[in-house]
C-alpha cells in the first residue's frame, strides 16, 4: 500500500475524535432520557450511539489497514439540555461538524485521487446525512406534538 497523504491522516484522527464523541453524547441522552421517563427516547439514543460506535470502528479498521495507529485527540464534551429538543439541537450541531469533515475529505481524496479513503468518507458522510435528516424529523414531531396539546389546552380554557 502506497503512503497515504498527511491530510488524509489528520481527518481520520478528527473523525475518530467527533465520532467518539457523539458516541459519548448519546450514550449520556440515552441515560438521561430513561432517568426522565422517556424511554422510547431512550431507546433511539441508544440506536445513535451504536450507529456511531460502527463508524469509529470503521475508521479505527481504515487507520490499522493503513498501518495507523488509531488515535482520537480529543472528546468534546457532552452537551446539555434541560428537555429532549434542547438536546436534539445539540445533537444537529455535533452532525453538521461531522458533514462538514467528511465533505472536506471527501473533496480532497477527489482531488488526490485517492478513491479508498474518498469510498470510506463517502459512505460516513452518507450515514450522517441521513442522521441529520432523522433528527430533524424527530424535532418536526415533537414540534407537531407540542403545537397540538398547546391547542388543545387553550380550547380547554375557553
Amino acid at each position: 500500500m502506497g503512503a497515504v497523504h498527511p491530510r488524509v491522516l489528520g481527518w481520520l484522527g478528527r473523525a475518530l475524535s467527533l465520532e467518539l464523541s457523539a458516541v459519548q453524547q448519546y450514550m449520556t441522552q440515552a441515560s438521561l432520557m430513561e432517568l426522565w421517563g422517556d424511554l422510547d427516547a431512550a431507546a433511539r439514543f441508544r440506536q445513535d450511539t451504536v450507529e456511531e460506535m460502527r463508524h469509529a470502528e470503521a475508521i479505527v479498521q481504515r487507520m490499522l489497514a493503513l498501518g495507523v495507529a488509531p488515535a482520537s485527540s480529543q472528546l468534546r464534551p457532552v452537551a446539555h439540555a434541560g428537555d429532549l429538543v434542547g438536546l436534539l439541537r445539540h445533537d444537529l450541531r455535533l452532525e453538521a461538524d461531522l458533514i462538514a469533515l467528511y465533505a472536506d475529505a471527501v473533496r480532497f481524496c477527489v482531488l488526490i485521487g485517492d478513491s479508498d479513503n474518498r469510498t470510506l468518507f463517502s459512505g460516513l458522510l452518507d450515514d450522517e446525512q441521513q442522521h441529520v435528516r432523522d433528527l430533524e424529523s424527530w424535532l418536526l414531531h415533537l414540534d407537531a406534538s407540542s403545537a397540538s396539546t398547546h391547542d388543545a389546552r387553550a380550547r380547554a380554557t375557553f
